[in-house]
């Protein structure tokens, strides 16, 4: 029978051991990512980077752009659809077919759904999208915003939760290997999930005007950055929430100031 102790000595030599090892391999301890501040100034500028207002300590931008100096920064990939533009980069497999073999699209956006319905599609696509991931650690973002969580509902059923979670993982996985943290966008149905996703904070649009503000809050405490598109939408995120999430008016097109339609507030 074995001889059981209560010394940590053991326990202390395994971890030193495993240090050590790291170190041998020129591996390094695994480091958190840093999160969002909570209940901060946000802008959020996937439409084009300028310089962030006064009070303003969190900023969303296009992966494009370089990220704003001194500030918490998420970086924005479309993960889960093609950009128009970009339609033609994307291996024609790789794009959600119907049972007709037309291309499945997002109607609002003109952006053609990504087939993750199996993990060899899957792996494909996460390679690419986790190269976007690398150019934003490169950059010096703090944190990823993989865009269309939710494109499963779009799908007309050839995609499921499950495949949309499935993908979330690998996504994740990768971004906190180079010591991102990772943004849920919208998809309240998910929030659940949030751990066995791997996700850090939410990114909701419009969870004042919808009521969903509360279902983000409860399940990643409070680490909520809200962009709502209407006044009505923002006032009811302020009156509700405005002292625990980080809440910004901003107009559909995420314009840049001087731009036509312009809006940007926060009460």
């Amino acid at each position: 029978m074995p001889i059981r102790t209560n010394s940590p000595a053991p326990l202390l030599a395994g971890a030193l051991l495993l240090l050590l090892s790291l170190v041998a391999c020129g591996g390094e301890p695994p480091q958190a990512p840093r999160l969002p501040p909570g209940h901060a100034g946000f802008d959020y500028q996937i439409g084009g980077a300028y310089p962030p207002p006064a009070g303003v300590r969190i900023v969303t931008r296009d992966r494009a752009d370089s990220p704003a100096e001194g500030l918490y920064n998420v970086c924005y990939v479309n993960a889960f659809q093609a950009q128009p533009q970009e339609r033609a980069d994307w291996p024609a497999d790789l794009l959600l077919r119907d049972r007709a073999g037309k291309t499945v699209i997002d109607e609002d956006w003109d952006e053609p759904l990504l087939d993750i319905g199996t993990p060899a599609k899957r792996k494909r696509i996460a390679d690419r999208v986790n190269r976007w991931t690398d150019g934003c650690a490169e950059k010096g973002y703090d944190a990823v915003e993989p865009d269309n969580y939710d494109s499963y509902t779009r799908s007309r059923d050839l995609l499921t939760a499950a495949d949309a979670t499935a993908f979330m993982r690998l996504l994740t996985r990768h971004a906190h290997a180079r010591h991102l943290a990772v943004g849920q966008k919208n998809t309240p149905e998910l929030a659940g999930k949030r751990e066995s996703a791997g996700l850090d904070f939410a990114v909701a649009e419009e969870c004042g005007q919808y009521d969903e503000c509360g279902t983000y809050a409860r399940a990643f405490d409070d680490r909520v950055l809200d962009i709502e598109y209407t006044d009505s939408g923002l006032r009811k995120a302020l009156a509700g929430w405005g002292s625990r999430l980080s809440i910004v008016r901003r107009d559909l097109d995420v314009s840049t100031p001087g731009e036509p339609g312009y809006v940007r507030r926060t009460g």
